[in-house]
């Protein structure tokens, strides 16, 4: 049997969103879809560039590199044109490709993954 979800947008594994910053601040980035995640991620210089903020509370995040703190801060994304607003820790991902990493306090706000997607 064979369900069609018609009304849910459809994200494959890279895609691009806008971040909102404060100051009528802007930057359209690729983002990692990582469904493993269970928050998202943003790069500290990002956050940073697009004067984000303030930092909410810290949170223990668990990694490939083991446990540590990060920083958590509210900030809004556009992808597939649905406007989320939601808490993202702070990381230093200068050593990664993507800036922004979407998890699944975004994806369970009704996203399915097709990894079969290609960006546009």
């Amino acid at each position: 049997m064979r369900v069609c979800y018609t009304d849910r947008p459809i994200v494959g594994l890279i895609e691009k969103v806008t971040v909102i910053g404060n100051e009528d601040k802007r930057k359209r980035i690729d983002a990692r879809i990582d469904s493993g995640a269970e928050k998202s991620s943003l790069d500290l210089k990002l956050a940073k560039e697009l004067r984000l903020g303030p930092v909410i509370h810290e949170k223990v995040i668990r990694s490939a590199h083991g446990k540590m703190k990060r920083p958590v801060m509210e900030a809004t994304i556009i992808l597939e044109n649905k406007e989320i607003t939601t808490h993202f820790t702070l990381a230093d991902r200068t050593h990664m490709r993507y800036k922004v990493l979407v998890g699944q306090n975004i994806l369970k706000q009704g996203f399915l993954i097709d990894c079969m997607k290609k960006r546009k």
